[in-house]
């Protein structure tokens, strides 16, 4: 299968160079990549796919879905392609994306045989506000049977886990003054956000190591000889799992209250951003992934990798059984996303022949699903068991 698979690939290669060029050239940030997802949804169209656009009401989501002759499984590729600010693609997206649209395109090409159905999600924002979360709140997946997405990397890394994040915002208004002559007569607002910033720094020495607290201040005055009246700190909070993140805000919004207590300023906490939900990977559909990578000759693949950093795809693993392993495209596993140097790498004859090798094995992996009911029923299986543990 994985031959025949190839042969797909290869003949819509061009296309999806042309897509990832494409997006390399126009960046476009969170929430505003239209030029991007119009490209993805042209491209879908053009191979026959039925594409709902502004999807869920978000301006620069879509689903694009093709339902085989015969029912089966519904397999979902996530299509990220949003840039980051001043440096474009430094996290790859633009390959990212153009390797889940590839390998929806891929699969379409032999649904009508296998049955099923393939859908392509397009999702903004992963460096923001994913909309993944939004996606996951408004039952986007409740009819997916598996979520797949590969991200592009330095090297090649097996479906592993991230952190969920939840990030706060501290907002405390106290009094304006004179900051010499009359400072009896001011709160300042700027006193309760170091305040806060210090109760964290003495909270870290009682917190789990595997989580982490990190913030700026945007906020903290406008003068020296005025005292502060407004002052504004934005943190992560991020954890393994749900439960001790939820534990772990909570304390972390205390160190806030307990400084506006201390300064008579007021408080108002919010969420500045979307909350992520830790990553959950379903091991019995990663294995059939790294097994269709192996027949292609991936070979030196046990690494996994346990990010410190968030993912909305965590999110879809908490609703739907969910696989983001990375594939590599530089020649120096030693670069570093959000660079130029990654950037431009995901330009490369590496990155393609990478990105086609990656492609072949998701929708082998998609294949599979599709016709082994064992397999999906392995794969429920552990799924349920998760869901059935508290985390």
């Amino acid at each position: 299968m994985i031959n025949r698979i190839n042969e797909i690939t290869n003949r819509v290669f061009e296309d999806l160079k042309e897509l990832n060029e494409f997006i390399y050239h126009n960046p476009e940030l969170g929430y505003e990549e239209f030029k991007s997802s119009k490209a993805h949804i042209d491209l879908l169209k053009k191979y026959g796919f039925s594409v709902e656009e502004e999807y869920l009401g978000i301006k620069t989501a879509f689903k694009a879905y093709y339902n085989g002759k015969r029912p089966g499984p519904t397999i979902a590729y996530l299509s990220e392609y949003d840039a980051l600010p001043g440096i474009g693609h430094g996290c790859g997206h633009n390959l990212l994306g153009t390797t889940s649209t590839g390998a929806g395109i891929v699969l379409r090409h032999l649904i009508d045989e296998i049955g099923g159905t393939v859908v392509v999600f397009g999702t903004p924002a992963e460096e923001t506000s994913g909309a993944k979360v939004i996606m996951v709140e408004k039952n986007a997946f409740d009819d997916i049977d598996v979520a797949m997405l590969a991200h592009p990397a330095a090297a090649y890394y097996k479906s592993g886990t991230s952190l969920a994040l939840e990030p706060i915002q501290f907002t405390f208004k106290g009094k304006a003054a004179h900051a010499a002559s009359d400072p009896d007569k001011g709160i300042n607002a700027l006193d309760a956000v170091i305040m806060t910033f210090n109760s964290i720094n003495a909270l870290r020495e009682h917190i789990l190591p595997s989580a982490r607290i990190h913030g700026v201040i945007v906020e903290g005055g406008k003068a020296a000889n005025i005292v502060p009246d407004l002052a504004i700190a934005q943190f992560y909070v991020r954890a393994t799992t749900k439960a001790y993140l939820q534990e772990l805000s909570e304390k972390v919004k205390n160190c806030a209250k307990g400084a506006a207590l201390a300064t008579g300023t007021t408080l108002e906490i919010s969420n500045y951003e979307l909350t992520y939900d830790d990553l959950v990977t379903n091991e019995t559909l990663s294995e059939v992934y790294n097994k269709s990578l192996e027949v292609q000759g991936i070979k030196d693949y046990d690494k996994t990798r346990d990010s410190f950093g968030s993912l909305d795809m965590g999110n879809v693993s908490h609703v739907c059984p969910a696989i983001h392993p990375y594939f590599g495209i530089c020649e120096d596993e030693r670069v570093a996303a959000h660079t130029e140097e990654f950037r431009d790498a995901t330009l490369t004859d590496l990155a393609y022949k990478n990105m086609i090798i990656t492609i072949n094995a998701l929708v082998n992996t998609g294949v599979q699903v599709i016709i082994d009911e064992g397999l999906l029923e392995k794969i429920k299986e552990e799924f349920n068991t998760f869901k059935g543990k508290a985390r």
